[in-house]
């Protein structure tokens, strides 16, 4: 008995003392100094400068057409302006558009008919980056083209079917209407009970 006690008595003092032990730091295998990032970065920056210079060469081979900057780096013009209203779509409300995307040549990559009208909810969906904040510049009615480099566009993925890794586009959007999601929420409503 005395044998069997001092025997758990040294095992947990084997644990005990392994477990006082600090153990070594393992080293990563690899030491990163920083050159991937670097290179990235200089890489993006000379995509979107060439990006940036044939939408330049678009916006000057178009005099008649007056390209806004926006501030979050695309650039768009209008092709019907609403000088009426003065509401646009904010952050809860349902826009409902439709849109065509071309590339900067005006090449047709999706049509209109095959996007078929949108509805979606400001700030709460997910859609491309650029057309998230030009919805929001927009008027109900009016038709407006952005140019949109390939990082708020598809980025560096594309979207996976037409439209390739890094390829800026020319998207044309017409903003048909847009409500309160509560007020569409609330007709949406009485139709059902109209219906039952």
């Amino acid at each position: 008995m005395k044998l069997k006690f001092f025997n758990i008595l040294l095992f947990f003092g084997m644990l005990f003392a392994i477990g006082c032990q600090d153990p070594e730091a393992r080293r990563p295998k690899q030491h990163s100094s920083g050159s991937f990032m670097k290179e990235s970065v200089v890489r993006n920056k000379k995509l979107i400068a060439s990006e940036e210079k044939l939408i330049d060469s678009i916006i000057k081979s178009n005099p008649n057409k007056e390209y806004l900057a926006s501030q979050k780096g695309y650039w768009y013009t209008y092709e019907i302006k609403n000088e009426i209203d003065t509401l646009r779509p904010k952050r809860g409300d349902v826009a409902f558009f439709e849109y065509e995307i071309n590339d900067l040549k005006g090449n047709v990559i999706y049509t209109a008919l095959e996007l078929r009208p949108q509805d979606y909810l400001v700030d709460k969906e997910e859609i491309m980056i650029g057309l998230r904040d030009g919805i929001k510049l927009m008027r109900k009615n009016e038709k407006v083209t952005f140019l949109f480099p390939s990082h708020i566009a598809y980025g560096y993925l594309g979207d996976k079917n037409r439209i390739g890794p890094n390829v800026p586009i020319m998207c044309t959007v017409t903003l048909t209407d847009f409500e309160k999601e509560s007020d569409l929420k609330k007709i949406k409503k009485e139709n059902n009970l109209n219906n039952q």
